[in-house]
């Protein structure tokens, strides 16, 4: 007696989900009526399976527009004009930083410890600015 095993065939699409075809041996005995639930696509398309060259196409999904290439001076440019507050931030910690160690060095042990307590001052300034220009551009309409 010879029992026939179902043959799953798997379709894969990328963004839909798609559920197994199940077909009974050739040998089989009886056959089964076929439901609208198991008629899936068999065919792939005639299409390489992915091109690295391109990005992939999902559906219900729209990339951004690329923006151009910029170099590293135009993006600091183009962030420092979005948020000013970080670069300002940024010259203030790295300068009472500069300051504060060379008064250390000095044996100045007063004016070092205003320096770093400015230092971290700053510091808190520029995390501040961060958090602050990130909740802005994410309200920002599109």
């Amino acid at each position: 007696m010879h029992h026939s095993h179902p043959e799953y065939t798997f379709i894969v699409k990328v963004g839909v989900v798609v559920y197994p075809e199940v077909r009974k041996s050739t040998m089989a005995a009886s056959s089964v009526p076929t439901t609208p639930d198991q008629n899936v696509e068999t065919s792939l398309s005639n299409s390489v399976p992915f091109d690295f060259d391109r990005p992939p196409i999902i559906e219900g999904f729209s990339p951004l527009p690329r923006v151009k290439d910029e170099t590293f001076k135009e993006k600091f440019i183009r962030k420092s004009k979005e948020n000013p507050f970080v670069p300002i931030g940024c010259l203030g910690t790295a300068g009472a930083l500069i300051y504060g160690l060379r008064a250390f060095h000095q044996g100045k042990t007063r004016q070092s410890q205003l320096l770093m307590r400015g230092r971290i001052f700053a510091q808190g300034f520029t995390v501040v600015a961060i958090v602050v220009g990130v909740f802005a551009t994410a309200m920002k309409p599109k």
